[in-house]
């Protein structure tokens, strides 16, 4: 048991018989009235996120997790396959599990949280930025620069994203793995 002086981001808790990391949280002590505990949650069984206040000091049920460095191998029916870097076990995640699945590269390597008591994988996290090729996309129309237009590009992966004009088939594109959104390119 934990309280919320303990809370940070980053960990995760039991609530609603579910498990739920805290994305944000703010300690609020208002002018009148009692101290409380804004948080943000996210379900790591779901991907939903909540917003929860809890009074100070109240109790809560932290569940105890462990982070494995994973390397990504295949994705087939049955789901997306990663090694463990140390043990060279191999295991499967289902598609829901995973936050932007489509952006996942071949050799990408992976945390994986583990609930340590139960031994089951709860959810993967990838890292911030990948960086992967551009296999298609419409050449730019040259002279038109002067707008920050985004144009449909796909990447070696089969993942649609939206990139710059300027950026042509061939190259490398750095993106962010929570949103797609495109960050820069990408010298060879």
């Amino acid at each position: 048991m934990a309280s919320t002086s303990d809370i940070k981001r980053g960990m995760c808790i039991e609530h609603n018989h579910d498990i739920f990391i805290i994305v944000e949280f703010q300690h609020v002590k208002p002018g009148k009235g009692a101290a409380f505990v804004r948080t943000k949650l996210k379900s790591l069984t779901t991907g939903k996120v909540l917003d929860h206040t809890i009074p100070a000091g109240h109790k809560i049920q932290d569940v105890r997790v462990e982070r494995r460095k994973f390397q990504y191998l295949y994705s087939d029916d049955s789901g997306y396959h990663f090694m463990n870097n140390e043990t060279f076990e191999q295991t499967f995640l289902a598609e829901k599990m995973i936050n932007n699945p489509k952006l996942l590269k071949e050799g990408t390597e992976v945390d994986i949280l583990f609930h340590a008591e139960e031994e089951r994988a709860l959810t993967l996290e990838m890292p911030q930025y990948v960086v992967l090729q551009v296999t298609y996309t419409e050449p730019g129309v040259k002279g038109d620069t002067a707008t920050n237009t985004l144009k449909p590009a796909t990447v070696e992966t089969g993942a649609e994203v939206k990139v710059p004009l300027f950026i042509n088939e061939g190259d490398l594109v750095k993106l962010d793995t929570q949103t797609s959104a495109y960050m820069e390119r990408v010298k060879k």
